[in-house]
């Protein structure tokens, strides 16, 4: 049995603290949560048929956690997108050598909710779309900024908003974000699904995600949706 005596527990909180200062100390090309202006290009809300965006961002914990709050998104799903379906698993990709990044599906009402919307979300609180091949801790390709569009629209409004936001100069430098045909989407596996919920108290989720939720609700108070949507397990293979 593990015994909790005072030096054992100054060196724990001592690792503890030098964690917390690596994960939460800014990557040398990190930018601010801000709230970058909307796309002048997008779809008008509009009733119609639940539409589908696979974006990704970094960890797809802490992308399926912000999307989870938006109103409008109906369900999210983190997944693989990019690569073969046979190295879809979780260790395969984190090789950083499958072409997968690590990625959600959105599924989304058209009527409270556009495409150009969700972007102006993913910008300005999930990621940082200036960094290459990286977010936050994790670095490798798996981990890259990437649209992957789903039709001809999609393509249109995510290149001009990229094109709009560098014209801007709304990041210090210029977006790396790359925009591509969605040639499938794998769900991760159960455990995956719904990790912030699932995980609150994780000091991975507590570093680097929880913030995520938080700038989004104070940055999109009238998108913000108090109780989040969830994938389930049934969003794995």
């Amino acid at each position: 049995m593990k015994t909790h005596t005072p030096a054992r527990i100054a060196v724990g909180l001592a690792l503890a603290a030098l964690a917390l200062f690596t994960l939460h100390r800014p990557t040398p090309a990190a930018e601010a949560a801000t709230r970058v202006p909307p796309p002048t290009l997008d779809n008008p809300h509009a009733a119609g048929p639940p539409q589908t965006a696979v974006l990704a961002g970094g960890c797809f914990w802490g992308v399926q956690a912000v999307f989870q709050h938006v109103k409008g998104v109906i369900r999210v799903v983190s997944g693989y997108a990019g690569g073969e379906r046979a190295s879809a698993d979780y260790e395969t990709v984190s090789s950083g050598t499958t072409g997968h990044a690590e990625s959600v599906q959105i599924t989304f009402d058209p009527a409270q909710v556009s495409f150009g919307e969700l972007l102006t979300i993913a910008f300005s609180v999930v990621e940082d779309p200036t960094q290459l091949n990286r977010q936050g801790p994790d670095s490798g390709t798996q981990y890259r900024s990437e649209v992957f569009y789903t039709d001809e629209r999609q393509k249109e409004i995510a290149t001009a908003y990229i094109a709009q936001l560098n014209a801007a100069h709304a990041f210090s430098r210029p977006i790396v974000t790359r925009v591509d045909p969605l040639k499938g989407f794998y769900p991760a596996e159960g455990y995956h699904q719904d990790y912030l919920v699932n995980h609150p108290t994780s000091f991975y989720i507590m570093v680097n995600d929880q913030p995520k939720v938080e700038n989004f609700r104070r940055l999109f108070p009238a998108q913000y949706a108090d109780r989040p949507v969830l994938a389930g397990a049934a969003a794995a293979r």
